[in-house]
């Protein structure tokens, strides 16, 4: 069961009515740019959620002291957790402990276990430290320290007032994400601040738009608990099944009718749940059939084989494939017939059959899947737009093709990527229905 994540639609409603809050500030001239993807506030909205802990404010704030200064005077009027991420560096421009500081008018005090930590660091890389680096063993007077196993820039667990917490962390997520787990979480659960936190369950759809889904399941949405709430992400519908309680044992006891209940509405558009995706849930029902893939790709350029083997194990099912961009290949190595080739193009349904079934021959796979098709931005016409894909499934009783027109609004990639999780769809039916 998934704990992590956080739904506007689904959460509100189960935090509703909690005294205490968090408030998250993410300091970095760099996330303003657009130059580094912001993803510790994902990070710690998820995570929050998880721990059931309010949190319904995000502030990024450059490397500015004024600015930094005013972010925390909003957020103490607010919330009584902070919680900053950055700007716990080494440089000049890492200014969030300092600025904390001067803000409250606290000393800083140097810490010799830091300094001895981060020689340490340096030492196992062969390499010193540098005058700059003593500054991160400067904390406020009476702040804790939050340590930092694998960097050298330590955060603080620091209450400035006595009805304030406020917790800080480098911007490297691998650095943040440890020292969050091993200490903070810990520390807040010791704390009061997780009493009963906040489970989820995501039911994850194929073949289905979000609007019919959510009419589908229209009466669920309206529940109070759990709460049911639906997205969409990468052509994917979902559903997030939330509930917050005290264990896991007492959350399946409330999720679990729900989700039966939709995936009996749903049927086969469900195709998984949490962590799971379309390629793991292919890759576990070929090995539970003791059964093999391989696949002729053209518009997808081996995004398909991508998939199918970054799932750990996948060569127990998976054998390979072929990408089949010129024609010469489709005919050389998959056996297309260059008569169909001529008369129909390379984007049809008899060469995209013949592309699955020359992979599968070749190969001697169970299975043969093939993609064919216009991924843009140039190259369609009136009869064959891009975004037209025919994908191709053969297997030792049956070879068919399926036809598939894909927006071309998103772009290249897009289509490319829609075009692979359609054909693992479509595999996916056809084990499910034993027609190998």
């Amino acid at each position: 069961m998934e704990q992590a994540g956080y739904s506007v639609e689904g959460e509100s409603k189960v935090l509703e009515g909690m005294n205490r809050s968090a408030e998250v500030i993410c300091v970095g001239t760099e996330l303003l740019l657009g130059e580094v993807l912001n993803s510790n506030a994902q990070f710690l909205g998820q995570e929050l959620a998880r721990l059931g802990i309010p949190h319904f404010y995000q502030t990024v704030v450059g490397d500015n002291p004024t600015r930094i200064k005013r972010a925390i005077a909003i957020a103490c009027q607010r919330a009584q957790l902070l919680i900053f991420t950055g700007g716990l560096g080494p440089t000049p421009d890492d200014l969030t402990t300092e600025t904390l500081a001067e803000f409250f008018q606290a000393p800083l005090v140097q810490h010799p276990e830091i300094l001895e930590d981060i020689a340490q660091k340096f030492a196992q890389r062969n390499r010193a430290p540098s005058p700059s680096n003593d500054k991160q063993a400067l904390l406020p007077d009476s702040a804790a320290i939050l340590p930092n196993p694998i960097g050298s820039a330590p955060g603080m667990i620091w209450h400035p007032r006595p009805e304030l917490t406020i917790l800080t962390f480098p911007g490297v997520p691998k650095e943040f994400h440890l020292m969050w787990q091993e200490t903070a979480v810990p520390y807040l659960q010791d704390q009061g601040w997780v009493t009963a936190q906040i489970y989820n369950r995501v039911l994850r759809f194929w073949g289905i738009p979000e609007s019919t889904l959510a009419d589908q399941v229209a009466p669920l949405l309206a529940l109070t608990n759990p709460t049911v709430a639906p997205y969409a992400s990468r052509g994917e519908a979902r559903l997030r099944i939330s509930t917050r309680a005290a264990s896991l044992e007492t959350a399946n006891q409330v999720i679990a009718p729900i989700e039966q209940q939709i995936r009996h509405l749903c049927g086969l558009h469900c195709f998984g749940a949490d962590d799971q995706t379309l390629e793991s849930v292919v890759g576990a029902l070929l090995q539970e059939k003791g059964q093999t893939l391989a696949v002729a790709e053209s518009c997808t350029g081996g995004g398909l084989g991508q998939r199918l083997t970054r799932i750990s194990g996948s060569s127990e099912y998976f054998l390979g494939g072929v990408i089949s961009y010129a024609n010469t290949v489709k005919q050389d190595l998959l056996q297309v017939d260059p008569v169909a080739l001529n008369q129909h193009g390379a984007v049809s349904a008899i060469v995209a059959e013949q592309m699955a079934a020359g992979v599968r021959s070749q190969l001697n796979s169970t299975w043969g899947i093939s993609i064919t098709g216009i991924a843009g931005p140039q190259g369609g016409t009136d009869t064959k737009p891009v975004g037209l894909v025919y994908i191709g499934l053969a297997s030792p009783h049956h070879t068919q093709s399926f036809e598939r027109q894909i927006s071309p609004l998103r772009g290249r990639d897009w289509i490319r990527q829609l075009s692979a999780s359609h054909a693992l769809d479509l595999l996916r039916r056809q084990l499910l229905s034993n027609q190998a």
